[in-house]
């Protein structure tokens, strides 16, 4: 007897794999198993580089925050440390924004973290 091999279903399964994987090179794209795989493997380092890419946007901030503080006179964690002891709550993300875009703003905010 045959083998039953799902047909409708079956097929339905692999052609996602083989959508998945549009763009690799080689079997990696036209065989399914190695294909598969391959999309398993891609899936897994989405997964990760979804949380990694927060960190890497946080050092960016910091990196900003840093070369502004350095154009005024400051490093980057007396400038923090001053901002805390001037009980002013600003994240990194709006400091790195207000570095990279307002340098007049960022400037008075030095001033008031040396005060």
């Amino acid at each position: 007897m045959p083998k039953a091999k799902t047909v409708p279903a079956g097929l339905r399964r692999r052609r996602k794999f083989l959508k998945r994987a549009k763009g690799f090179v080689g079997g990696r794209r036209k065989l399914y198993r190695t294909a598969r795989e391959t999309v398993q493997r891609a899936l897994m380092f989405a997964t990760r580089d979804r949380r990694d890419s927060k960190s890497v946007i946080r050092k960016l901030w910091i990196t900003r925050v840093n070369a502004a503080a350095v154009e005024n006179g400051m490093t980057y964690s007396k400038f923090i440390g001053g901002l805390k002891k001037a009980k002013i709550q600003i994240d990194r993300k709006i400091l790195a924004e207000l570095a990279h875009n307002d340098k007049k703003a960022f400037t008075a905010l030095v001033k008031i973290a040396k005060g």
